[in-house]
């Protein structure tokens, strides 16, 4: 077991084995919660972050389709890629 310090601004380091056994790098997100009077840190991807905004989509109604197969579902994101192309031009 190791033990960390809080430094100035109340960061601290993890250690690199256990960095390395969750395999946790520079710029990662990780989740912070407490349980028991225990802080838990848990990694987290920007997968999260973009489920959660589809889901949020979902739940608004931002939907498309459904679609028969590909081809339709390829077409009509072609049409709607040229309804917004021809609104942005003056």
């Amino acid at each position: 077991m190791d033990i960390v310090t809080v430094k100035n601004k109340f960061q601290i380091v993890i250690p690199q084995h256990v960095r390395d056994k969750v395999h946790i790098g520079i710029g990662d997100l990780l989740e912070a919660k407490v349980e028991d009077g225990k802080i838990i840190f848990t990694p987290k991807s920007l997968v999260d972050r973009h489920l959660a905004e589809a889901l949020e989509d979902l739940r608004e109604g931002r939907t498309h389709g459904p679609y028969a197969n590909a081809r339709a579902a390829i077409k009509a994101l072609e049409t709607r890629a040229k309804r917004r192309a021809k609104k942005r031009m003056p």
